[in-house]
């Protein structure tokens, strides 16, 4: 299969171009090019995750989900597949449809690399697993498990099911969290324009009557002079204070207690708990019905609940099933999962039905996570109007009284 090359030109028109191409080799992209009417400057091979030309890595940052690809082309592209290898299309040809379909560069170039291992005769899993910044723990297993079962369209329909699910999932809660965040950042920047602007003048007229001011009053003003002059330091404490905490809550100490406070907060905590529940549950339910062994289901669910508490509870079961014990006992024990997520585990076990009903688990709890999630936005919204008519209330009485006081004066 063509490699992919990177490259930079002109058009005819005398426009900048820039993008890939796919080719046979560096003469034959050139030569591809220019029938299209681009002049090249520039061009150089790509493999995933390096440039032959450079060395140096081409997968550009991507923030929370690595590799520069999104859950949504994540979830598109083994959709896509599953169409595919369902219609009998050699996985070959259907990694090199794929290749020409996909727009993400980034998975543009790991898919054909991919495609070139499996066409040298390494099979689709593992050569997944050569680029871990794309394919996460969860794909690679799967798609593991279903070429040793000989079910892989199946197999990559429940992990698009599965990356959508997670998806919606986390849309709803960022998206409920997006309003009360933007009304707070309003709250927070409007009163900083009060006491950095609007004081600052009014002060100078309290200067000028000679009157003592309330007490209130003078705090206020006390308040408004170190904004002024000192605002430099404020910013620096604020950035010391916050990095110094994020790095704590990150270390190997700081982590477990930071995961255990965060479940004990009011409203929150039980949000999060129902979050990283509905994840565990999710997770293993794919997997274990994709044929991925329990043991390897149970350590990559462990990794995902993104709270140490949870995952250390699922560990602990993880370790008993290797001593021929049940899941839900050490789920039980550790007191960190509801009793009906117990309940259900164990008539799952008893049952052989335990992947039906972890779905179950996931389904109910993402409806509670919904309802909770739609909750919490409804009680937000008059919090942060109480916090703002709260604010304005005080500066109004320290301020404008004084002001008033004076005007009945003369």
């Amino acid at each position: 299969m063509a490699p992919l090359f990177d490259y930079q030109g002109f058009e005819a028109s005398g426009k900048a171009a820039r993008g890939m191409v796919e080719a046979e080799n560096a003469k034959a992209g050139r030569q591809k090019l220019r029938k299209q009417g681009v002049l090249v400057t520039q061009l150089s091979e790509k493999v995933a995750g390096t440039s032959s030309q450079t060395g140096k890595s081409s997968v550009p940052f991507s923030g929370l989900f690595g590799g520069g690809v999104s859950v949504a082309d994540m979830s598109m592209m083994t959709r896509q597949l599953a169409s595919l290898v369902k219609a009998n299309i050699p996985l070959v040809e259907s990694l090199n449809a794929l290749v020409e379909q996909t727009d993400n560069p980034t998975l543009k170039v790991t898919l054909a690399a991919v495609r070139q291992d499996v066409t040298e005769g390494l099979s689709f899993g593992k050569a997944s697993g050569k680029h871990p910044k794309v394919f996460d723990h969860i794909f690679v297993n799967m798609i593991e498990a279903g070429e040793a079962s000989g079910a892989l369209s199946l197999v990559l329909m429940r992990l698009a099911d599965f990356k959508e699910s997670q998806m919606r999932l986390r849309n709803k809660v960022s998206s409920a969290m997006t309003y009360p965040a933007l009304m707070m950042s309003f709250s927070i920047l409007m009163v900083l324009g009060i006491f950095t602007f609007l004081i600052p003048k009014l002060t100078e007229v309290f200067k000028d009557s000679n009157k003592p001011l309330p007490q209130i009053t003078v705090v206020m003003i006390g308040i408004s002079d170190f904004l002024v002059n000192y605002w430099y330091l404020l910013a620096a404490g604020f950035f010391f204070g916050a990095s110094s905490f994020l790095k704590y809550i990150r270390s190997e100490k700081g982590k477990p207690w930071w995961d255990a406070k965060t479940l004990q907060f009011p409203i929150f905590g039980p949000l999060l708990r129902l979050i990283a529940v509905t994840r565990f549950a999710s997770t293993l339910s794919t997997l274990l019905g994709s044929g991925v062994p329990i043991l390897g289901a149970l350590a990559i669910s462990q990794r995902l609940v993104g709270n140490t508490l949870i995952a250390d509870a699922i560990g602990n079961a993880r370790a008993n099933i290797t001593e021929g014990q049940s899941i839900a006992e050490p789920l039980k024990r550790s007191g960190q999962f509801p009793p009906l997520v117990i309940h259900m585990i164990a008539i799952g076990e008893r049952t052989g039905e335990l992947p039906g009903m972890l779905q179950n688990i996931a389904n109910t709890y993402e409806d509670q996570v919904n309802s909770k999630v739609q909750g919490l936005t409804a009680l937000l919204e008059p919090v942060m109007i109480i916090f703002m008519g709260v604010m304005i209330l005080i500066i109004v009485v320290s301020i404008f009284v004084p002001l008033m006081e004076m005007s009945n004066v003369n």
